[in-house]
């Protein structure tokens, strides 16, 4: 098992389940994330624009080694509907080497 985090979980919300899925498969297919994880719809309470409110929302969850973290939630920035979105990266304390080693072989980490 793996202690340093060498793979990352990064997460968005999107307004759509289509948006969920575009971002999912263009991350997947440009090989910025080794898989994505799409659930909903999930309710969301929040504070935006001096106001509260409830919404539907898609979650979408992909997994990508560290050292492209950066350009997977960049390109994710691009494919957003939303200017400003939840968009957070969390290392993965610990893993599997197969595991890293299948994220990494997955993704432009590879090259």
């Amino acid at each position: 098992m793996a202690s340093t985090p060498t793979v990352w979980t990064v997460t968005t919300t999107t307004p759509t389940e289509q948006a969920a899925e575009d971002i999912a498969k263009a991350a997947v297919a440009e090989q910025l994330a080794a898989a994505a994880w799409i659930s909903g719809p999930v309710k969301s309470v929040w504070w935006h624009l001096g106001e509260s409110g409830t919404g539907e929302e898609w979650r979408v969850e992909l997994r990508t080694p560290a050292g492209i973290v950066d350009q997977l939630m960049d390109r994710i920035r691009t494919l957003h509907p939303w200017d400003n979105p939840e968009l957070i990266g969390v290392p993965i304390g610990a893993c599997s080497d197969a595991y890293i080693e299948w994220a990494r072989k997955s993704t432009i980490a590879a090259e």
